[in-house]
């Protein structure tokens, strides 16, 4: 049983398999956050909340409210009342008054999960879950909060969402809804997050926590490419294997704020959900907001532990893609290969040598539509230039399968150009403040999908393409951030809501596309990866993952993404040298070895690369082919992150069962006079022989893990080894 009630002393427990999470409930009925980590045996008591100190609560202590709220452990704490650490929830009445206070009202304990509405979340059965709903109520303004604690037992995670009902006869107005938050005494925490740019996404940030507010965030209508919805707090010196971490994760694809602040009384609060910048959402009487899901965890034993928890709990609760342990196809995408310089015969010419050398998939990218030679025009005209391609897409596609290929396309539904026929037909159906001149990236606005009929032009411009022929995977792009926040459909004082409701929209028109086209292959894509995040994940089994395909660029970029994401939902292609993005030089083996940490496809003109790459290709589909299911499903280890001090990276992946393990390493700085390294091996049974594959060498897993594997120095920077190691029959 995960979820526990005591009624005498006030407590809810929620116990996984190695974690405990305990809320207390005090006399008036505020719900606090008594203890989040290992899992205790018995029934934990409230005394962590102290509320037998000073200032004690205000039943004890009439006149010191203010500083109660101001130290008490919070489980969702509201503004506007004395409570000046960050709030989750701040209530702006007809009055114009900020100001809310939420009592414990009732609770439910239930098997299963519902769906959120609208909105992408994790999934399990009556077996797999259990929840809890405190049910709170704020007596002057009639809003009910439903606090929901999904606990799934053996994945050691903890979900939690938030919604509200206005139950009164007033409008509300939400100016602040945040979803999660985690109220701890400080034990000296370090802050991890993931922040970056574009082409050098999720680089991996750590530091002290000091006193008052550090956060990530992202105001630019994604979840971007600077910062990322996750926060982790770790205790000094954690590392892969020690060390507590306590880390929150926001399946949300929109702004978003995730913070720790660190207050006088040294404790912590952690809290994640929607930014309140340019939020405000109207509750009439009767109407519901639904706020996203956070997924938290708890290890004990290190970033490895909260890396391997993430991954299973995303591939068995979050990916709903039939293609999540499904062989992927091989793909070649013509886009570093062409850009927007290409035909038919030119694509058919790609195809052609890509199907001799094993790769499985053509897909077909930007500049297939309208007049689109450039980036400067013609999005949202979704129809073929028989220009370039005489027969349209039928034709095209009919080709490509009988060379043995399937086909994918390329698609930005969520854009318009201004050059375009539809900007000339409905310039209102972008996103723009009226009499300002609209700001353009990528010489792009932004379609307004609040609008159910911007809604339904957008989804049946990728749906017709899709009906008229058999294509196999969709990558859907989204290359700029919003700007210009308004909308025509909205009146004035309901703006604040366009942010969200953008939100909303892409989450109904994905929906819809998988629904349509279940055996689709979708892959999700923002100008690389400026919307990787457990959102997209939700209805893409892989999301592209950066636009910098440099084998040495990704292995920081990689090791980011790989912190919280299995490893078969990064998207990685092998891509020509020099590499298009920094212009670096790097071995073709390296290439391919870095992308196998992925989807593993190709970017590049098969028809042009050297005859000393193409000769590898073979072999690379081969390895892709043997460790696919490898890397679908088995554990991820980091070894080593390179440095200037550490000039190498690792990974392994191993077997579950621990009957196989693979072992990535990149040795990115040649060294003079250097001898071998050592690495220690992980998720091996000790006693259990395991050979090298492809060798004689025999080594005990204890001997793999403890004292470790020698690779000896290579030759020449950026150079990599792939090991492969098996357990031989007792």
């Amino acid at each position: 049983m995960g979820i526990r009630y005591n009624e005498e002393k006030r407590l809810f427990q929620l116990d996984t398999e190695h974690t405990t999470y305990i809320i207390g409930l005090t006399e008036e009925g505020y719900t606090g956050h008594v203890y989040y980590g290992k899992r205790l045996q018995g029934m934990g008591s409230g005394y962590p909340l102290r509320t037998d100190e000073e200032p004690y609560t205000p039943s004890v202590r009439k006149g010191a409210k203010c500083s109660f709220l101001d130290k008490f452990p919070m489980e969702y704490p509201t503004g506007g009342i004395g409570d000046y650490r960050e709030s989750c929830l701040d209530i702006r009445n007809e009055t114009g008054s900020i100001g809310s206070e939420l009592f414990y009202h009732s609770h439910e304990i239930r098997k299963g999960k519902e769906k959120l509405d609208g909105l992408p979340a994790s999934f399990g059965t009556e077996e797999e879950v259990e929840t809890l709903k405190l049910i709170c109520e704020d007596p002057v303004l009639h809003i009910k909060a439903v606090l929901a604690y999904s606990v799934f037992e053996t994945r050691d995670i903890i979900t939690r969402s938030v919604q509200l009902i206005n139950e009164g006869s007033e409008l509300l107005r939400l100016e602040k809804v945040y979803s999660a938050c985690l109220d701890m005494d400080n034990e000296d925490f370090e802050m991890l997050s993931l922040r970056g740019s574009w082409a050098r996404e999720r680089q991996i940030e750590r530091g002290r926590i000091r006193f008052g507010k550090q956060r990530m965030s992202s105001l630019r209508g994604e979840s971007s490419h600077q910062e990322h919805p996750f926060i982790a707090l770790a205790t000094p010196e954690t590392t892969q294997e020690t060390g507590n971490v306590y880390a929150m994760h926001f399946v949300y694809s929109g702004n978003f704020i995730a913070q720790a602040e660190l207050s006088q009384h040294d404790q912590v609060r952690m809290t994640m959900g929607i930014h309140e910048g340019d939020f405000c959402w109207q509750l009439k009487p009767g109407d519901v907001f639904q706020a996203p899901e956070v997924v938290m965890t708890f290890s004990d034993q290190g970033l490895g532990k909260m890396t391997r928890t993430f991954h299973d709990f995303y591939r068995n609760h979050l990916i709903r893609s039939p293609y999540l342990y499904k062989k992927r196809p091989i793909l070649i995408n013509n886009w570093e290969a062409t850009y927007f310089n290409f035909d038919t015969e030119k694509l058919l010419s790609i195809a052609r040598e890509a199907k001799k050398d094993g790769i499985e998939m053509l897909v077909m990218d930007d500049g297939w539509f309208g007049k689109r030679n450039s980036d400067t025009c013609s999005l949202g005209d979704w129809t073929v230039n028989e220009e370039k391609l005489p027969g349209g897409i039928p034709e095209l596609v009919r080709q490509v399968n009988e060379i043995g290929l399937a086909f994918g396309i390329w698609f930005e539904p969520e854009m318009i150009s201004p050059d375009s026929d539809l900007y000339r037909a409905h310039p209102d159906w972008a996103i723009q403040i009226p009499g300002r001149e609209g700001t353009l990236s990528r010489s792009q606005y932004v379609l307004d999908l609040s609008r159910e009929e911007v809604r339904e032009y957008a989804y049946e411009s990728v749906a017709r393409i899709l009906r008229s022929a058999p294509i196999a995977y969709v990558k859907w792009d989204m290359n700029r951030q919003l700007s210009d926040m308004g909308s025509s459909c909205l009146p004035a004082d309901r703006q604040g809501e366009l942010f969200h409701r953008y939100m909303l929209g892409v989450y109904e028109l994905q929906e819809r596309l998988v629904t349509e086209f279940p055996d689709l292959l979708l892959e999700n894509c923002s100008g690389g990866g400026a919307r990787f995040d457990p959102g997209m994940l939700y209805y893409s089994p892989q999301i592209w993952c950066s636009d910098d395909t440099d084998a040495i660029e990704r292995l920081r970029i990689q090791e980011g993404t790989a912190l919280l994401y299995p490893l078969s939902t990064i998207g990685a292609h092998v891509s020509d040298c020099p590499n298009h993005t920094v212009g670096r030089t790097t071995p073709f083996a390296t290439r391919g070895h870095v992308a196998l940490a992925g989807t593993f496809g190709y970017e590049l003109d098969i028809t042009k690369i050297s005859e000393e790459d193409r000769k590898q290709i073979p072999g690379q589909v081969e390895l892709c082919h043997k460790y696919q299911n490898l890397i679908q499903t088995g554990d991820y280890y980091r070894i080593a992150s390179w440095t200037m001090e550490k000039p190498y990276d690792c990974w392994e992946v191993a077997a579950k069962d621990g009957s196989e393990a693979m072992v990535t390493y990149v040795q990115v700085l040649s060294t003079a006079n250097g001898h071998s390294r050592r690495i220690r091996l992980k998720g091996l049974a000790d006693t259990a022989i395991y050979r090298l594959e492809d060798t004689e060498e025999r080594y005990t897993g204890e001997e793999l893990m403890l004292l470790g594997f020698p690779v000896k120095e290579l030759w020449g920077d950026y150079q990599s080894r792939l090991f492969h190691f098996v357990k031989e029959a007792e």
